[in-house]
């Protein structure tokens, strides 16, 4: 048996590179850049009016003079209008290009425009308000965004803005979700008295498909041939598969013995924690990885956010998020050498703490204080009590 470190360590270190693909820039939103997007031109591309109102030249205001007679009006798309004289103006609006001969703009609010004339109804200006220079953000070349980065919509907005049509995107893993077991049978067909509903896959699914990842699901009975059958043909047309259930030490526990027949190497068997204690993870001969969670439903979800989704990170180029901290809000005790795993409350207290509240449950098969939940605490495996107002790491699951 392994540390919750160790298996960490071993399924990053597996963490899969699938190269990059193609595609069109306004599909690409949730996607993971894998190219470098530079400025095509200076960032703004010209000296860039901020408010409607007027452009002037700031030394003939300086000057003394209050009333401009007004050239020309110019709209945002529109070619530069130069002044004639110093005592000239542009009526000019949001977003236009300004010519050199002007270098100031006063916003409509503060002037009164009436007979071809703007009177400006202030006592002091500042040479270049209203104004957002030519290059002021970024410079012809500069770097926007880098490979690893997702595209948010703020990056998708930088990306469409230096005329990129298509961009480079790191390819997203082919994922299925299988359960396994003769006890469970489909959503909606009605169970026995000792039957369950499948949830196990559909809960990796769905954690998948909030972070923007699909994934498809299967369930295999507890049949050793057809769990080779379907396997073989899962390893061919799969880059990642999670597995739920028939890990474990029963006698219909097939699964493991079924991997290692059709090319799967074991890297661990078992690791220090509860719940998820029998997790199995191996990678095939051709390179695929296998999650082989416990069945037990808060076993597959803690799984799910402690080892598969950094894995998934890490093979997407994604840095892993910053960890999160909370103080512990109960006094708790835990006995096993395991590190342990809680589910827990999240809020935020009057003094700006991160405050973890347990919830209480019945072990890893209960799942309904899953939606109670928005995180699991991490409690370290080599204490015994663990006192209120205690700070230990928490795995977020849910919004706070």
């Amino acid at each position: 048996m392994i540390t919750v470190e160790q298996a960490e360590q071993i399924i990053l270190e597996n963490r899969s590179d699938l190269g990059a693909e193609i595609t069109l820039f306004d599909t690409s939103a949730g996607r993971v850049l894998a190219e470098t997007i530079r400025a095509d031109r200076d960032m703004p591309p010209y000296n860039r009016v901020m408010v409607d109102g007027i452009a002037i030249k700031y030394s003939a205001f300086e000057r003394g003079v209050r009333i401009f007679k007004i050239k020309a009006v110019q709209a945002a798309g529109a070619i530069p209008v130069e002044i004639g004289g110093d005592e000239e103006c542009i009526e000019i609006m949001t977003g236009a290009a300004m010519s050199k001969s002007v270098d100031t703009v006063i916003r409509y609010e503060d002037i009164t425009i009436g007979e071809g004339e703007a009177i400006i109804n202030l006592a002091t200006i500042e040479k270049g308000q209203g104004l957002h220079l030519k290059g002021a953000d970024r410079k012809q070349g500069d770097v926007l965004a880098v490979p690893g980065q997702l595209i948010t919509p703020a990056v998708l907005s930088l990306i469409a803005s230096v005329g990129e049509a298509e961009v480079r995107v790191k390819k997203v893993p082919r994922i299925v979700v299988i359960s396994t077991g003769d006890e469970v049978i489909e959503v909606h067909k009605h169970p026995t008295p000792f039957q369950i509903r499948r949830s196990n896959n559909y809960t990796a699914q769905a954690t998948l498909k909030t972070l923007g990842y699909e994934a498809s699901v299967l369930h295999l009975p507890d049949d050793p041939e057809v769990m080779r059958n379907q396997l073989s043909q899962c390893f061919q047309y799969s880059d990642a598969i999670i597995l739920a259930g028939g890990v474990s030490a029963g006698k219909f526990d097939y699964l493991p013995q079924v991997l290692i027949d059709l090319g799967v190497e074991q890297l661990f068997h078992k690791v220090a924690q509860r719940p998820g204690k029998p997790f199995w993870f191996g990678k095939h001969c051709n390179g695929v990885p296998v999650f082989a969670f416990p069945g037990n439903p808060v076993a597959v979800y803690l799984c799910m956010h402690r080892y598969f989704i950094p894995w998934l990170y890490a093979t997407l180029d994604q840095p892993q998020p910053a960890p999160v901290y909370a103080m512990l809000n109960n006094d708790l005790e835990f006995k096993p050498e395991l590190k342990y795993f809680l589910q827990v409350k999240l809020f935020v207290n009057q003094q700006a703490q991160l405050v973890a509240e347990p919830i209480a449950g019945n072990g890893s098969g209960d799942f309904a204080n899953l939606a109670d939940a928005n995180a699991f605490m991490e409690f370290p495996a080599d204490k015994v009590l663990f006192n209120k107002g205690e700070v230990y790491r928490v795995h977020l699951i849910n919004s706070l």
